[in-house]
């Protein structure tokens, strides 16, 4: 155990493994990002906006569950184990894409892709959190989310051009194939267990903290609803995913409606994930040193004035502006949010927390979906981009009034 250290340099290079294996995660999204909706409607005619958001409301759902049963299964039975098990969900997805007789393979394949997404993302997250310790959390969370949605990104442009040059299906799902290939791979062979990390930071913490265990549903009801801030901190990851949600389903057929073609539409789809990853490396450490709760709120209402920004608008430019805002704000929150679960929780609890945290964060694809396909379809997709642009103020708002910073109570016991 005294061999054992926490840090980022410290442990440099099972961090930038862990970093390199979550862009493969994040990769398997960007598969769908640009061309789904477009399958939707020219090879299986559907029309209805709520249909075509289908898959994302299964995804959601999955993602949103597994992410809880694999912050508890982190705690009992270790993080190699079930990042192994996620990639192994994965293997079916790309070849049910790529061969989908009907939508209804599709929907099953995103059920497939949001276990796998529950138990990769939560693992490498809660992994990174082991290794560093808590000065650097902030920074650690960046760089996951920089690597992985920086894949999402690259994927989504890829697929797009592909499927511009070579057809919808089956050439862009190729790629799925090696990223599950690769992912397997690194996990099972290079991949550590980190769990004696937690041991680690126990042992510096325990005093200071006097916590006691918690059974599961006290950890569920401190995460959800009675602590202020970890309950803050789930309804904005809610809400920030709502609005992702309703970006991923409803953009491109508006990008589409304006006239532009798979390989603009491609470029689009990545605007918004590649500045929303390459910004996170930077708001991350920001956390770090000036604190949470701000960044929280105003990343809220950045990603609101990026929303409204692309309901105005009708051309490339004008989507592009509000996809760098909608990133950037997504970038203020997204690590932010996950280093503030972090400062609260304890450390023999806090992969639970986690899992719990991002239960509710990815339920908000579900309900983005959900909410903006009803409304689409009853008064338009540019009332359905306005309705979620106010649910995104109105969450920063929230934080804004309810969370209090986190960063402070951290850093007091770290210094005992």
């Amino acid at each position: 155990m005294a061999s054992i250290r926490l840090g980022l340099r410290e442990n440099a290079g099972q961090f930038a493994l862990l970093v390199f294996i979550n862009s493969f995660v994040g990769a398997m999204v960007g598969l769908e990002r640009s061309i789904l909706p477009a399958i939707a409607e020219r090879e299986f005619n559907i029309a209805a906006k709520t249909a075509v958001l289908s898959f994302i409301v299964v995804f959601g759902i999955s993602k949103a569950l597994t992410n809880y049963i694999a912050g508890r299964l982190s705690d009992r039975n270790g993080r190699k184990h079930v990042l192994v098990s996620g990639w192994l969900v994965a293997i079916p997805v790309p070849f049910m894409l790529m061969w989908a007789p009907s939508w209804d393979w599709v929907v099953v394949a995103n059920v497939l892709l949001g276990v796998s997404q529950g138990l990769t993302w939560s693992t490498t997250v809660i992994m990174k959190i082991d290794l560093v310790g808590p000065k650097q959390r902030g920074l650690a969370m960046g760089l996951n989310e920089f690597s992985g949605y920086l894949a999402v990104a690259g994927s989504a442009l890829a697929t797009g051009w592909i499927a511009t040059h070579y057809g919808l299906r089956p050439q862009p799902f190729y790629l799925g194939v090696a990223y599950v290939a690769f992912g397997l791979t690194l996990s099972v062979l290079a991949a550590r267990e980190t769990r004696h990390h937690v041991t680690r930071e126990v042992m510096n913490t325990a005093t200071a903290t006097g916590e006691i265990a918690l059974s599961q549903g006290e950890i569920f009801r401190r995460t959800s609803f009675t602590d202020r801030n970890l309950s803050s901190v789930s309804q904005a990851g809610l809400v920030n995913n709502l609005n992702d949600g309703m970006a991923w389903g409803l953009f491109p057929l508006v990008f589409a409606n304006a006239g532009l073609n798979l390989t603009q539409i491609g470029a689009l789809a990545a605007i918004y994930p590649a500045v929303w990853g390459c910004a996170q490396i930077f708001t991350g450490a920001v956390s770090d040193c000036v604190g949470r709760k701000w960044l929280i709120a105003g990343g809220m209402w950045v990603q609101a004035v990026g929303i409204g920004i692309t309901a105005l608008a009708s051309g490339f430019a004008g989507f592009s502006l509000g996809g760098v805002l909608l990133g950037l704000g997504t970038a203020m929150v997204y690590p932010t949010l996950l280093a503030a679960i972090s400062d609260v929780a304890h450390p023999t609890w806090r992969a639970s927390a986690v899992g719990i945290y991002r239960l509710w964060r990815d339920l908000g694809y579900a309900v983005g979906a959900i909410l903006a396909g009803i409304i689409a379809d009853l008064f338009g997709v540019n009332a359905a981009i306005w309705v979620v642009a106010v649910l995104t103020c109105v969450s920063g708002i929230v934080t804004a009034v309810r969370m209090r910073e986190t960063l402070a109570q951290r850093l007091a016991i770290d210094t005992v």
